[in-house]
C-alpha cells in the first residue's frame, strides 16, 4: 500500500510537525536534508509534501494528500471541505483587531476601512457588529495601512504584539485564538481509516508531553 501523504506548511509549522513525528518514532532525516525537494519519505508509511499554507488545504481538499498541517487562520480564511481532527497545540497566536493607539475605533457612526490579509475572517467578525465596513486586501506588512492613512484599523495575526507597538498600534479586540491543526481528506478518512486514526492517536499522545 502506498504511504499516507501529509502536506506541511513550510517554515515553523514544518519544523514543529517534524519534531512531533520524530517523537512518535518516524525517521525524518530526508526532510532535514531536503535540499530543493518538496516530496520526501518519512519512514515507510508516510510521505511529506512541503507547500504554502493555502495550498496545503487545496491538496487535502482534492485528495492528492491524505492529511495536512495548517494554521487555524488559513482554515478560517480558505475553506472547510475536509475534517479538522486535532489541535496540535503549537503555532499559537491570535486574530486581532488593531488600531492606532488612543483612537476610539468603535465610537461614532462613520464608515470604517479595514486593511487585512484575511478579508473573510474580518467580514465574518464585523457582520456581528452591524458596522459599515470597507475592506482592503493587503498582501505585505498590513501595519503600514493605518500609518499611510489607507485604513482606520487592521485585522491580522498577533503573536507578541511587538510589531504593533513599534508602529503605534494597539489591540482593540481579540477575535479568536489560533494554533496548528491536523486536517484530513474526507475520502481518505473512510478508505484509510485505521491508518489515519492510528497516526492521529500517536500525535495526540505525544503532544500531551510537549
Amino acid at each position: 500500500m502506498k504511504p499516507l501523504r501529509i502536506a506541511l506548511t513550510k517554515g515553523r509549522l514544518e519544523k514543529d510537525t517534524v519534531a512531533l513525528l520524530e517523537r512518535i518514532g518516524y525517521d525524518c532525516g530526508a526532510v532535514h536534508n531536503k535540499g530543493r525537494k518538496l516530496i520526501l519519505p518519512v519512514g515507510n508509511s508516510l510521505e511529506v509534501v512541503l507547500a504554502k499554507a493555502a495550498d496545503v488545504i487545496t491538496y487535502v481538499e482534492h485528495g492528492v494528500c491524505d492529511l495536512g498541517v495548517v494554521g487555524k487562520d488559513t482554515i478560517m480564511e480558505n475553506g472547510t471541505s475536509f475534517y479538522e481532527v486535532l489541535d496540535l497545540g503549537f503555532g499559537r497566536c491570535k486574530f486581532a483587531l488593531a488600531a492606532p493607539k488612543g483612537s476610539d475605533f468603535f465610537s461614532g457612526y462613520t464608515s470604517r476601512t479595514i486593511a487585512t490579509k484575511y478579508p473573510n475572517v474580518a467580514r465574518n467578525y464585523f457582520e456581528s457588529k452591524a458596522m459599515d465596513i470597507r475592506f482592503i486586501k493587503i498582501e505585505g506588512s498590513v501595519e503600514l495601512a493605518p500609518l499611510l492613512g489607507l485604513s482606520d484599523a487592521i485585522v491580522d495575526i498577533v503573536e507578541t504584539g511587538t510589531t504593533l507597538k513599534e508602529n503605534g498600534l494597539e489591540v482593540v479586540d481579540t477575535i479568536c485564538d489560533i494554533s496548528a491543526r491536523l486536517i484530513v481528506n474526507t475520502a481518505s478518512l473512510k478508505l484509510r481509516k485505521a491508518e489515519i486514526e492510528e497516526l492521529v492517536a500517536q500525535m495526540e499522545q505525544v503532544k500531551e508531553y510537549q
